[in-house]
């Protein structure tokens, strides 16, 4: 928007002195033109009624009049007579044309510039000579002869240039001022709308606590305050919402847990192995409702970004979150190995608790999918300013469609055992992860199965001492 209204304004600019300056630039050409034709044609006239009185002493004034001309301006004189008269026989003679034949048969006078546009190199005027007549001297008889002055135009080429460049150079100066009066004219006038732009990229970040400036026109303050006040009326409901899912999850977790010890206690009691199918079923039925509680509460958390990212050791995380795991592992056959790409133990910047509930979440899915005797591998990468962290199974594996949902809320796949999560495994996961300033993506695995890959910041290694 800035560079269409610096755009706009040079253009009004260019047009305004294409409107006021060429005028008078091409007003100047036409009267430099027509000043120096008059000038011309006083010399020519003059010297040719010395021509025409045809005595010595006008033929000598003729003579010094036309060497005097050819010395002080870029004239040449040129002369020549009828009848077999002479007059000023040292001046040079015109050569036959059109113009002299007129000037000479017809007694027409010539101006000839050279050239249909502005003027050639040389402007041409010929001027008939007339007799003089007794009674009152005046050139009024026959044609007697002819005076031609060739004036060349390099003069006048040099004062046009001087013209059009001076007037050329004022309006590529004035067009500069413009372009930079333009550039802080619309900084200016835009800039409310760049506050607006901001907050409003903000906001779509997640900011939303982000507020715009109200200032500038009327138009833009009544924006920025509907704005602001839908801000605050979003931040209001995210809030409220944040607060209903934490104190609604918490809630529920006692009297979940209640009636899972109660499920218990019947399986206990019961000797029917329908009724224990049926409470083994529902018991089974609590369990998943109790990790969706416990997920929308770690998720409520996370949203509300309680605590502040801190580097942390990411290879002593992992080992500690494998002896966690390796014990269902090693029931199912299945083997998690840990594979190093670095140099010495890395640092990470993560929130306290987010890696475990990262780690817990894809070892839990890929344990899940895993067959029995598979493998899960841990690979750890070092980059220069990040640490790539890639879980790989080796379970069926998810297509594109499915990977591009597997990150949405509440969205479930189906394991090798048949047991459904509660859709909010890797959801936790993204939120987590980009929380601290990292990424996490889904790709294929080598060999089949799912690598679930991290970018994790890299942390400046603590200083001894």
């Amino acid at each position: 928007m800035i560079r269409q209204l610096i755009r706009s304004y040079i253009l009004l600019v260019a047009i305004a002195i294409a409107l006021f300056t060429v005028p008078v630039a091409f007003t100047l050409t036409d009267q430099l033109r027509d000043d120096t034709k008059l000038s011309v044609l006083r010399e020519a006239r003059t010297m040719a009624l010395l021509l025409g009185n045809g005595n010595s002493a006008s033929c000598q004034a003729l003579d010094e009049m036309a060497s005097a001309y050819g010395d002080q301006t870029p004239g040449e004189v040129q002369v020549t007579t009828t009848g077999g008269r002479s007059c000023a026989p040292d001046l040079p003679r015109p050569k036959q044309d059109a113009a002299l034949t007129k000037a000479l048969q017809r007694g027409g006078d010539t101006t000839d510039w050279g050239s249909d546009f502005i003027w050639g190199s040389h402007l041409v005027i010929t001027i008939p000579a007339r007799e003089a007549t007794a009674a009152d001297g005046a050139a009024k008889g026959p044609v007697v002869g002819a005076v031609r002055i060739t004036y060349s135009t390099n003069t006048l080429t040099a004062r046009l240039w001087t013209i059009w460049g001076f007037r050329a150079g004022l309006a590529v100066a004035v067009l500069a001022a413009a372009a930079g009066l333009g550039a802080i004219v619309a900084r200016r006038l835009t800039r409310p709308l760049r506050q607006l732009n901001h907050m409003a990229t903000r906001l779509s970040d997640g900011d939303l606590t982000a507020r715009s400036p109200v200032t500038g026109p009327h138009e833009t303050q009544q924006l920025a305050r509907t704005l602001n006040s839908a801000g605050e009326r979003l931040d209001s409901l995210i809030a409220a919402q944040r607060i209903f899912v934490a104190d609604a999850s918490h809630q529920l977790r006692t009297p979940l847990t209640a009636l899972r010890l109660s499920l218990d206690n019947i399986a206990d009691g019961v000797d029917d192995d329908f009724v224990r199918e049926d409470v083994e079923q529902a018991t089974s039925e609590v369990v998943r409702m109790s990790r969706l509680v416990n997920g929308l509460l770690v998720l409520a958390r996370a949203e509300a970004k309680v605590s502040a990212a801190e580097p942390l050791p990411l290879l002593d995380v992992i080992e500690e979150r494998f002896s966690v795991w390796r014990p269902a592992a090693d029931e199912r056959g299945v083997t998690i190995a840990l594979e190093e790409e670095v140099d010495g133990r890395p640092l990470v910047l993560a929130s306290p608790g987010n890696l475990d509930q990262v780690l817990d979440n894809v070892l839990s899915n890929a344990l899940e999918v895993s067959p029995d005797g598979g493998t899960i591998t841990v690979r750890v990468a070092a980059r220069a300013d990040e640490v790539v962290l890639s879980v790989l199974d080796q379970g069926p594996g998810m297509s594109d469609a499915e990977q591009s949902r597997a990150f949405d809320r509440f969205w479930r796949g189906q394991g090798l055992t048949g047991r459904a999560g509660s859709g909010l495994g890797l959801a936790i996961v993204k939120q987590l992860v980009t929380d601290d300033g990292g990424a996490v993506a889904l790709r294929d695995a080598p060999g089949g199965g799912l690598c679930v890959r991290f970018s994790l910041r890299r942390a400046a290694p603590r200083s001894g001492g």
